[in-house]
C-alpha cells in the first residue's frame, strides 16, 4: 500500500516538474528566495507586528499572500508567448508614463514624496511597473527603429528614458538613478554605438546639474535633500567629525542621522561565520525597517557569512543563467528583455546587499523576492515570469530543431537501408557473378 502510496506521489511531482518549462535552474532560484523570504519575515517583522499592533505570525501570513499572488503573477506571465510582450511593449511604456503622471497629481504621499497610487483599494508603486516597461520598451525599439544618425537615438531612446527617470524622480532619487542604471546596462548589451553613449553620458551631467539648480531654485524634488543629505554622511570621514566638540543635541542628531547604517553593521558583525540561529536576531528590534531594507543584515545576524553568502550566490547564478538564456536568444527583442529584466532583478539585489554591508549609501532598495511583499514582490515575479517564458519559448525552439534533425538521421538510414535493399533484389535477379560460379562449380567437383 505505502508503495503505491508512493508511485503516486512520484507520479504527481513528475507530472508538476513537467509542466514547467523554461530553464530549471531559474525555477529553482524562485523558490528558493521565497523559502527564505518567509523564513526571515517571520523572524525580522517584531518591530513591524508592535507598530501594527499584529503578531509575527500575523505578518507572516500576509507575505505567504503576497508569495501566493506573485506566483500566481509570475505563472500568468510564463505562460504569455514572448510574442505578446512584443506586440504590448509600447502600451505598457504609456500605460506606465500615464500612472507615473497620476501619481504626481493624486498619488498618497509618504515621507515627503508621492510614491504610492490607490486604485481599486490597492495601492502600488507605479516606479515598479516602470522598471519593468523601460526594459520592453527599449527591446522592441532597438529590434524596430532605426537609428541612423546619434539625433534619431536622443528622439526614440534617450527621450523615452529621460521622461521615465524624471517622473520617478520625484519621489525618490535613489530609484531614479536604479532605472537610470538599469537603461544603461541595457543600451550596453544591446550594442549600440558606444560614441551615442559616451555622448549621451555628458548631456545627462549637464541635465542632473540644470535638475540640481532647478531644485534649489523651486525645490521640485523633495527627496533630494534626503539623497544629499544620505551621500555626504557616506563620504564624509569620521575624523572631519569632533564628536566631542559638538553638544549633546547635535551629538543626538548625528547619532540618529547614522542609525539605520550603524545598527545594520552590529548586525553584521554580530553574525559572524554561522550566525546566531533561525529567529535570534536582536538587532531586528532596534533596526529600522529590518524586514525590508534592511533584510540582508538580518541574514547575515542569523545564518551569518555562510548565509549571507548562500544568497548572494543564487542571485550570481540567476545572473549566470539569464547570460545563458541571452546567448540563446534568436531574436534582439528575447536577448533585451532576458539581459534587462535579469539586472533589473540583480542589480536591485547588489544595491541592497552593498547598503547592508557598509559599502554604498543607503539607498532603501529590497532584496527581490525576500523582503516584505507587496507591489515590489509581484512584480518581480513578473519579471521572473517574463524570462522563463522566454526560455521556455527558446527550449520549444531547439526541441524542434532536435525533432527535425532527428527525422531527417532516420530518413537518411531508411533511405540507405533501401537502397541496400534494391542492391541486394538486383544481384539476386541477375544471377551469380562469375567468382560466384566458380565457387559453385568447386563445391560440385568436390561433392562428386
Amino acid at each position: 500500500m505505502e508503495e503505491k502510496k508512493s508511485t503516486k506521489f512520484e507520479k504527481t511531482q513528475e507530472a508538476v516538474v513537467n509542466r514547467l518549462h523554461g530553464d530549471r535552474v531559474i525555477w529553482i532560484i524562485y523558490f528558493l528566495l521565497c523559502l527564505i523570504s518567509i523564513a526571515l519575515i517571520y523572524s525580522a517583522s517584531s518591530s513591524l507586528a508592535y507598530m501594527k499592533g499584529s503578531t509575527n505570525f500575523g505578518i507572516l501570513m500576509k507575505q505567504l499572500r503576497f508569495v501566493v499572488i506573485g506566483f500566481v503573477a509570475l505563472y500568468v506571465c510564463y505562460k504569455v508567448p514572448p510574442k505578446w510582450y512584443r506586440r504590448l511593449s509600447f502600451l505598457l511604456y504609456g500605460i506606465s508614463v500615464l500612472l507615473l503622471v497620476i501619481t504626481l497629481v493624486a498619488g498618497s504621499s509618504m515621507n515627503d514624496a508621492q510614491r504610492w497610487l490607490s486604485i481599486g483599494g490597492i495601492q502600488f508603486q507605479p516606479a515598479e511597473i516602470a522598471k519593468i516597461a523601460i526594459v520592453l520598451y527599449l527591446a522592441r525599439a532597438l529590434e524596430v527603429m532605426q537609428i541612423e544618425t546619434y539625433k534619431q537615438f536622443l528622439i526614440k531612446i534617450i527621450a523615452p528614458i529621460g521622461v521615465v527617470c524624471v517622473l520617478v524622480l520625484v519621489g525618490s532619487v535613489s530609484a531614479a538613478m536604479y532605472m537610470a542604471l538599469i537603461c544603461f546596462v541595457v543600451l550596453i548589451i544591446s550594442g549600440v554605438n558606444y560614441s551615442y553613449i559616451f555622448k549621451t553620458a555628458g548631456i545627462a551631467i549637464v541635465g542632473v546639474v540644470l535638475l540640481v539648480l532647478l531644485h534649489l531654485a523651486f525645490h521640485i524634488f523633495p527627496r533630494m535633500d534626503t539623497a544629499v543629505e544620505r551621500f555626504n554622511r557616506f563620504f564624509q570621514s569620521e575624523q572631519t567629525v569632533n564628536t566631542i566638540t559638538l553638544s549633546k543635541a547635535e551629538q543626538q542628531r548625528l547619532a540618529d542621522e547614522t542609525l539605520q547604517a550603524d545598527m545594520a553593521q552590529i548586525a553584521v558583525k554580530e553574525g559572524k561565520l554561522i550566525g546566531k540561529g533561525p529567529g535570534k536576531s536582536t538587532q531586528c528590534y532596534v533596526l529600522p525597517h529590518p524586514y525590508s531594507d534592511y533584510i540582508y543584515s538580518i541574514i547575515i545576524e542569523e545564518y551569518g557569512l555562510l548565509g549571507g553568502m548562500f544568497v548572494l550566490f543564487l542571485y550570481i547564478w540567476l545572473f549566470y543563467r539569464c547570460v545563458s538564456i541571452v546567448r540563446g536568444c534568436r531574436t534582439t527583442f528575447s536577448a533585451i528583455t532576458v539581459g534587462g529584466l535579469g539586472g533589473v532583478i540583480v542589480i536591485q539585489a547588489m544595491l541592497h546587499i552593498l547598503v547592508n554591508v557598509g559599502i554604498f549609501p543607503v539607498t532603501g532598495h529590497t532584496l527581490p523576492l525576500v523582503s516584505l511583499g507587496g507591489t515590489s514582490f509581484v512584480i518581480i515575479s513578473g519579471a521572473f515570469g517574463i524570462i522563463l517564458s522566454v526560455s521556455r519559448k527558446r527550449e520549444e525552439a531547439e526541441n524542434i530543431i532536435q525533432e527535425k534533425e532527428q527525422q531527417e538521421k532516420e530518413e537518411k538510414k531508411a533511405l540507405r537501408e533501401e537502397k541496400k535493399a534494391a542492391q541486394r533484389e538486383a544481384e539476386k535477379e541477375e544471377g551469380p557473378t562469375d567468382e560466384e560460379a566458380r565457387n559453385i562449380l568447386e563445391n560440385l567437383e568436390i561433392q562428386e
